[in-house]
């Protein structure tokens, strides 16, 4: 609908076109039709101006709203960068606080850290040592309970015209020579190179498959008589050649791992070593660099201590198995007496497995400790990444009971003897270790890993 002003507009130019026409049809005496479109001509003109100043005006208003426009859209522009600016300057300050905030917090926990970790040590070192104790004081509680239940000696009768017995040798001297030789024997044996590597596989249960094994030494005299560890450990560990020992027994175990790897990686060894050996001045950083130029074949090689052995660690022992454990390689605890132990704190050391004799773990011994049942064992220490294996497996009851208690491992006899592993196919570039005796066969112990042991 059009305003009322336009509408004012139009009627003013149709009467002023009307008066023109008019005025020259009756003044001046032009014919109506020439009146007529005369009149109908400046109607035209007269539109045509009106809306030429309408669009000039229109235009002119346009011109003065877009310059309004662009400067409130510059000021807007100004106000956003001065915000943007100031946001900035926030959160740099921001960062700043919270940078300071959390370098006082780490500064003021830092020392506790610090003191904690020292506790957390010393009650550690404090529980070894109150468990040692305790199994000390239980040894020497038991010898006198044993003392008191011995039946009481007969009092001597006086005899007469009896002959003076012959005195006997002393004790103490048969002991000192008798370790002696061994100290000799292991001396010649280290220097004759004849320190023999013998396997035991560790197969999987209830499948029987090779998984791992264990490597053990056996001495060997001039004229061929096997010496067991049982009897050369001790008297090895007194005189300090027990790191020559297991120096010989870790060259020869990364040569068998290396060779076994050919065929299957998956095939792990597990390597005895003592604690003398940790702490040795001379053997020790021999061993550290070997380990470190062997460190690729660290997944597959395991070394085992006992559990009296972690236990009685000191300061110097336990920077030993630190720095073996940076270099990647995992432990074992095995001579397992009882079942006072932490799966968190063995873990932490870097224990990944755990031996326990299958009599042990399923007789009495094991059932009634008081920290850990031999029946949540198996599922206990899995939570923390150690697996546990049940050695020493005699008979095939000892499978059937093991099963049951969920323990994935197994090794001893019945699976195969220890067996020797010839020093020449140490030396040779063969697939796997050429054993002496290759008819004794373990019983169904032949690994699908390709490796029958």
């Amino acid at each position: 609908m059009l305003r009322v002003g336009a509408i004012f507009v139009v009627l003013c130019m149709v009467l002023i076109a009307a008066s023109a026409g008019a005025v020259l049809y009756l003044l001046v005496g032009l014919r109506a039709q020439e009146s007529m479109i005369i009149a109908i001509s400046i109607l035209t003109g007269l539109a045509i101006y009106n809306a030429a100043s309408n669009r000039m005006r229109d235009r002119a208003n346009l011109s003065s709203q877009i310059a309004d426009l662009s400067r409130g859209t510059a000021d807007l522009a100004r106000q956003v960068a001065e915000v943007g600016r100031r946001t900035a300057a926030l959160e740099e300050q921001g960062d700043k606080i919270a940078a300071a905030a959390v370098a006082q917090a780490r500064a003021a926990t830092e020392s506790m850290t610090t003191e904690l970790g020292d506790l957390s040590t010393l009650v550690r070192q404090l529980a070894e040592t109150v468990a040692v104790h305790e199994l000390k004081f239980g040894t020497i509680q038991h010898q006198i309970h044993a003392r008191r239940d011995d039946p009481p000696q007969p009092e001597p009768q006086p005899a007469v015209h009896q002959p003076a017995p012959k005195p006997a040798p002393p004790a103490a001297n048969t002991s000192a020579a008798a370790r002696a030789d061994m100290i000799e024997t292991i001396r010649n044996a280290l220097e004759g190179n004849r320190v023999d590597l013998y396997l035991q596989p560790v197969v999987t249960l209830p499948q029987r498959k090779v998984r791992f094994y264990e490597s053990l030494a056996r001495l060997r005299t001039e004229n061929g008589t096997i010496v067991m560890p049982a009897d050369f450990i001790g008297p090895a560990e007194a005189s300090g050649l027990m790191a020559k020992v297991d120096n010989q027994m870790l060259f020869r175990s990364v040569q068998v791992v290396r060779r076994l790897q050919i065929k299957n990686r998956d095939i792990g060894l597990f390597c005895n070593m003592s604690a003398t050996t940790l702490h040795d001045p001379v053997v020790f950083p021999e061993i550290l660099q070997f380990m470190d130029a062997n460190r690729a074949i660290a997944p597959s090689l395991i070394l085992e201590f006992k559990q009296s052995t972690l236990r009685a660690m000191g300061p110097l022992e336990t920077e030993g198995l630190a720095a073996l454990r940076e270099l990647g390689f995992r432990f074992s605890m095995d001579h397992v007496t009882d079942l006072r132990m932490e799966p968190r704190d063995l873990g932490e050391r870097g224990i990944r497995y755990v031996k326990i004799p299958a009599p042990f773990l399923l007789g009495d011994g094991a059932a009634t400790s008081p920290d850990i049942h031999a029946a949540d064992l198996s599922d206990l220490m899995g939570r923390f990444g150690i697996s546990l294996i049940a050695e020493r497996i005699e008979v095939e009851a000892h499978v059937v009971d093991l099963l049951e208690y969920d323990v994935r491992y197994g090794q001893g006899h019945l699976f195969s003897q220890p067996r020797p592993v010839r020093n020449e196919a140490l030396a040779g570039s063969g697939d796997e270790p050429v054993l002496d005796d290759p008819t004794d066969r373990p019983r169904r112990a032949v690994g699908r890993t390709g490796f029958t042991l």
